[in-house]
């Protein structure tokens, strides 16, 4: 399942910040159909994803009924990100 959606980096507070992009709730819906397919456990959803220049692997979190997609710094600091920037994510399920 391939998916591409614009979406705003936010940052979680914890005991150390941490970087997502909300996967919105039309493609989060579709994800939920293939969820018991995908998952590796605890709900978490392998993918492949691009934003802009860098391509990455990592693992969707569940939350409130839809996904997070984790922006690791590897993948923020080359692309200039930080919160409040709005990205285009092109992203791939892997079953």
């Amino acid at each position: 399942m391939e998916l591409v959606f614009d979406g705003r980096v936010i940052e979680w507070r914890g005991p150390s910040p941490f970087y997502f992009v909300a996967v919105p709730e039309e493609e989060s819906a579709d994800i939920r159909q293939i969820a018991s397919a995908a998952t590796y456990g605890w709900g978490v959803i392998p993918v492949d994803a691009r934003i802009g220049g860098s391509d990455f692997s990592t693992s969707l979190f569940p939350k409130d009924g839809g996904y997070l997609l984790p922006l690791k710094k590897a993948v923020r600091a080359p692309q200039g990100l930080s919160a409040g920037d709005d990205v285009t994510v092109k992203m791939a399920v892997r079953l």
